[in-house]
């Protein structure tokens, strides 16, 4: 009887450290590089996984990039709630490393915070088509995406192979969901 224990608690152990080393991801890569002025303008939002900051949320979100004197981005978000309100977050967002750099950090807290390393969020482009119109953003643990278009409503066919590639880099599909935009 000891025994049989012991080797159900062996196989047990070897089960869950397989399950642990199938869920090991490899680190997040992001593209090669990033053309910020091609970047910049309006990306409306098709699909996400679900977040605190956005709860509020009901259609139509967007983002605004505008370049700024400084090298830095000025990004404004805005979205139209349930009771038909809109309301909108303006930030501002850096490159990280090179100017061709795809790693970004984002900031929605005053300005006079933005000494502070915990204000400033990841922002990672890890997809996008060579004609800027498609991109998907996240960080380096998965914890957030963002699937982004420059039109309200995206190609399905361009849709579907971009998930394809998210899902083989380690994101779960069940947990994005649509974006409505009217």
């Amino acid at each position: 009887m000891k025994q049989h224990f012991l080797l159900w608690a062996l196989a047990a152990t070897l089960a869950s450290g397989a399950a642990v080393a199938q869920t090991a991801q490899p680190p997040l890569q992001p593209i090669a590089s990033l053309d910020v002025a091609r970047y910049v303008g309006t990306w409306y939002e098709i699909a996400k996984y679900p977040n605190s900051f956005q709860k509020k949320c009901a259609r139509n979100t967007r983002a605004d990039y505008q370049a700024q004197p400084d090298g830095t981005l000025q990004v404004r978000n805005r979205c139209v709630m349930a009771d038909g309100q809109t309301t909108e977050a303006l930030g501002a967002a850096r490159q990280i490393g090179p100017a061709d750099s795809p790693k970004l950090q984002v900031r929605f807290a005053p300005a006079w915070l933005s000494f502070l390393p915990m204000v400033w969020g990841n922002y990672w482009v890890i997809d996008l088509d060579p004609q800027y119109q498609l991109v998907a953003v996240s960080e380096p643990e998965r914890d957030y995406l963002w699937v982004l278009s420059r039109t309200p409503k995206v190609e399905p066919a361009a849709y579907q192979a971009l998930l394809a590639r998210l899902a083989q880099s380690g994101f779960d599909m069940t947990r994005l969901e649509l974006s409505p935009q009217e």
